[in-house]
């Protein structure tokens, strides 16, 4: 029986290309996922969309000489190349400034305060006295006034994880451009998170399955639930909907709080635009669909704590209790999938500091799955790692080209060579039956940990029958079995069942190179669908354009289960499914590699 999986993924932010360290923690672990979901014939879908309002976005925008949206529209059709280039199969990639999402964001906001979760208060609020333009809390670094920590920020310090104001903090500067604050009054709405304690609570204690980094985290939200602004003064941003604020241009809702809702805004617009307005319902109004949160572990205050009490005060199931908003009762998260950091040679990745990758630059150079691999394979899946130029070329060559390119390659050439077709096996021997019992039961095994992603150890278990067959065709050797031909065509047929079989296993890590190897072994049709970038037309908004990230992936044919290879389909001479990296490239990198410092 299929499952409704949603598949929430984190939401770039807009104001410049995304680096590889980005897309460690939310893309290519989501579409890992999301693929072995649809390979098992779940009903997966799959949203995000780029972050676009906010302080940041008019920085960067003051830096270019450009508005805040043509900013925006700049970098999110950039991204939205990379992300398509890299294969994640998003239902739809969309924005932030669409007419659509404003009026989602709008609902969800009266919801809570018909509920009484959204109370005004006065507060001071951080202002550059060079611009007069309000400092997002984020943009604000100081001393932690809890434990010394030289770094917080005005939103929480990652040290200790308490949440601050800005005003707490010790000496605090801007990011922006190092001056000091000025704190002014100023009136705006607060998310009663306290009345959410209990509800909050209970919730999360039942969390005993997520990934240890998150569970760590998530003990100590509850500890200290204080009132969070969720309105900033600022002209760049979802309207208000509420008498004596909508008619103030300069009151917007914070960033952080409109992008949270983009997951069910963008699943909405996704219902729009197939034609079916209350398809979404399958995914957040059905109980027994799953939602799965997968980001870096930088957002999981915003997933685990924030998120979860939108959704609680909106379906009147805050401590204070309610009654359903307009969207009726929406499901809360079932996991929040979080990584950790990826460094490099040590370091974070910082565009500032020229310790950077662009997707861009890499993908290029050496194409969407080496990328994708090496994140599965070594990425910061339950604490921060490392990516050194050295292991990058350690692991292509190694585990992709010398052990599944070299697999795929003799196996289909030699029976290419010896039969033009997939030859028929005669009586089989004890290591063909091993090897082929191997890879039918690795499907339980490495989909087993895909269902929990646990991505390292899948990767690991599938390559574990690339080595057992290339380790079968090595004693095998029916390179030698030319006066025995019933032997040798046993052997090739087994082994072309193993490719098979691994290439299905491999396909959520390799979709690019799975097309390939399906094509090799004769096959035609789309085995593993990749996403489209189409430019389309706002729902809402008349004249405006957006670029958007969708595909047919139903027209896919890759299932999750070993299919019998066929006997006599022509075979082709095959070419290598992984070029062999230089070893010299693992000393600095290519000529555009970042200077690490």
């Amino acid at each position: 029986m299929s499952t409704n999986v949603l598949t929430a993924v984190a939401w770039p932010y807009a104001n410049g290309p995304r680096h590889i360290g980005h897309v460690s923690g939310f893309g290519v672990p989501s579409d890992v996922f999301s693929r072995y979901q649809r390979m098992a014939g779940n009903n997966v879908l799959m949203v995000s969309g780029t972050d676009e309002h906010g302080t940041p976005m008019m920085v960067q925008a003051d830096k270019e000489g450009l508005t805040a949206q043509q900013t925006a529209d700049k970098y999110t059709r950039q991204i939205g190349q990379d992300l398509q280039g890299l294969g994640l199969s998003y239902d739809l990639f969309t924005r932030t400034t669409t007419g659509n999402h404003s009026a989602v964001v709008q609902e969800i906001f009266l919801a809570l305060h018909r509920n009484g979760y959204v109370v005004p208060k006065t507060t001071r609020g951080a202002v550059s006295p060079s611009t007069g333009r309000t400092l997002p809390d984020r943009y604000i670094e100081g001393t932690c006034p809890i434990c010394s920590y030289d770094g917080a920020r005005g939103d929480q310090c990652d040290n200790c994880g308490n949440q601050l104001d800005p005003s707490d903090l010790i000496n605090p500067k801007s990011r922006i451009n190092g001056e000091t604050p000025t704190f002014v009054e100023t009136e705006h709405l607060f998310l009663d998170l306290p009345a959410f304690t209990e509800t909050l609570g209970k919730w999360l204690s039942t969390k005993t399955d997520w990934r240890p980094n998150v569970l760590n985290f998530t003990r100590n939200l509850v500890d200290d639930m204080r009132p969070r602004p969720i309105t900033r003064d600022l002209d760049w941003g979802v309207t208000i909907p509420l008498d004596g604020w909508s008619n103030q241009p300069l009151k917007k809702f914070y960033v952080w709080f409109d992008a949270v809702i983009g997951y069910f805004s963008a699943s909405v617009e996704w219902a729009r635009r197939s034609g079916d307005p209350d398809a979404w319902k399958q995914w957040w109004n059905n109980e027994d669909a799953r939602s799965y949160y997968f980001m870096g572990k930088d957002n999981i205050t915003f997933h685990a704590q924030l998120w979860p009490t939108f959704l609680l005060g909106h379906n009147g199931a805050g401590d204070r209790g309610g009654e359903p908003g307009p969207y009726g009762a929406l499901n809360l998260p079932d996991e929040i999938v979080s990584s950790e950091f990826l460094t490099m040679s040590g370091s974070k990745f910082s565009t500032s500091r020229g310790t950077v990758i662009y997707v861009n630059d890499f993908l290029r150079e050496f194409g969407p799955d080496t990328l994708r691999y090496f994140i599965a394979a070594a990425g910061p899946e339950t604490q921060d790692s490392d990516f050194t130029w050295d292991e990058f070329v350690r692991r292509t060559n190694s585990e992709l080209a010398n052990e599944w390119g070299n697999l795929v390659n003799r196996s289909v050439s030699m029976a290419f060579k010896n039969n033009g077709e997939i030859p028929r096996p005669a009586a089989p021997k004890q290591a063909d039956e091993e090897l082929k019992a191997l890879s039918r039961k690795a499907f339980g095994t490495v989909g087993g940990h895909l269902q929990r992603s646990r991505f390292k150890a899948a990767a690991n278990e599938a390559m574990r029958v690339v080595t057992a067959a290339n380790r079968y065709l090595s004693d095998q050797e029916p390179w030698k079995l030319k006066e025995d031909t019933e032997r040798r065509d046993s052997v090739l047929h087994t082994a072309l069942q193993v490719v098979s079989d691994a290439n299905t296993l491999l396909t959520p890590f390799l979709p690019h190179s799975a097309q390939k190897v399906h094509e090799a072994l004769g096959a035609s049709g789309i085995w593993a669908a990749q996403p489209e970038l189409r430019e389309v037309d706002d729902l809402d908004i008349p004249g405006r354009v957006n670029p958007i990230i969708t595909g047919d992936y139903a027209s896919e044919q890759a299932r999750w289960e070993s299919t019998p290879v066929e006997v006599g389909r022509k075979l082709d001479k095959p070419t290598p499914l992984f070029a062999k990296l230089d070893a010299k490239l693992g000393e600095t990198g290519p000529e555009w590699a970042p200077i690490e410092r």
